[in-house]
């Protein structure tokens, strides 16, 4: 059993996601607007929400900090805050509770992680190189390895997408996604991420069975996702990480919809049991 499957007794679990508002640091952060207590208190009620709502999992993540910088010039201040709230979050929640630092600040999820108390993150780009939103972003991997390794963090799982969304992989089209998700497990990641071209958009049903026929890592959806194609997507993957369709109207910067949260979960629930037949 690898680190992933360690984390949740339910098959194909769901994660669902608590995009923190605008944290110290960032463009759009106005403390006289929304202070930190509010930003917790928010992200509070949402992970509560979606708890109550049947998902298995919560992550934490910076969503709110656009424009993104890439890793490297993240400040300080945004990973502290970024720790106080996947550290409030999982205070009250019982679910496990993952972090996420965008764009590709991995190794500052794990710092948070680490001290937190999460259970895993999600790595953009483990392996490879891509053209993102935010400019070059390369392979964290071996550096978050070594630093999950020094922390004594080794529980911690890292979670990693394959030809993410948010961006351009021309500088490695000669490399078939199959091809990267087996770099991924050639690379001790723990599991790989699948998505579509952008926030909100699905993967194919192909490309999931593409990296399914090159590594034995467990796949997980992490994009685009609804009610009417969850039964379809899933069956061909492991777990799913779900953003967007939990929020009011599919739009990840409205709050989350605790019935469009339990549509979804009766429809995973309905297909695990199919599963199990």
């Amino acid at each position: 059993m690898n680190r992933f499957e360690s984390l949740f007794s339910q098959k194909k679990p769901i994660i669902g996601m608590v995009h923190l508002r605008p944290l110290p640091g960032s463009a759009l952060y106005d403390p006289t607007v929304m202070d930190m207590e509010k930003i917790l208190s928010i992200a509070r009620d949402e992970a509560k929400m979606l708890e109550d709502a049947g998902v298995d999992g919560v992550q934490v993540e910076n969503m709110w900090d656009i424009p993104y910088l890439p890793g490297r010039d993240i400040g300080p201040e945004t990973v502290a805050a970024l720790a106080v709230g996947v550290y409030e979050v999982r205070k009250h929640v019982s679910v496990p509770v993952g972090a996420e630092c965008h764009m590709n600040g991995a190794d500052l999820a794990m710092a948070a992680a680490v001290a937190a108390g999460a259970r895993w993150i999600r790595v953009f780009e483990w392996c490879n190189a891509f053209i993102s939103q935010s400019g070059y972003i390369e392979s964290i991997g071996g550096k978050v390895a070594r630093m999950r390794r020094s922390l004594g963090a080794t529980q911690i799982a890292c979670l990693c997408d394959v030809n993410v969304k948010h961006g351009s992989h021309y500088i490695i089209h000669d490399r078939s996604v199959r091809e990267q998700a087996m770099d991924v497990e050639a690379q001790d990641g723990d599991a790989v991420i699948v998505t579509g071209f952008d926030t909100g958009m699905p993967p194919t049903v192909e490309r999931i069975d593409e990296c399914r026929g090159g590594i034995g890592l467990p796949i997980l959806l992490g994009s685009g996702l609804t009610c009417e194609n969850v039964r379809q997507l899933l069956s061909h993957a492991d777990g799913a990480i779900v953003g967007s369709y939990f929020k009011k109207d599919g739009n990840w910067k409205n709050a989350v919809d605790p019935q469009r949260v339990s549509s979804f979960m009766r429809e995973v629930a309905s297909l695990r049991k199919e599963l199990d037949r």
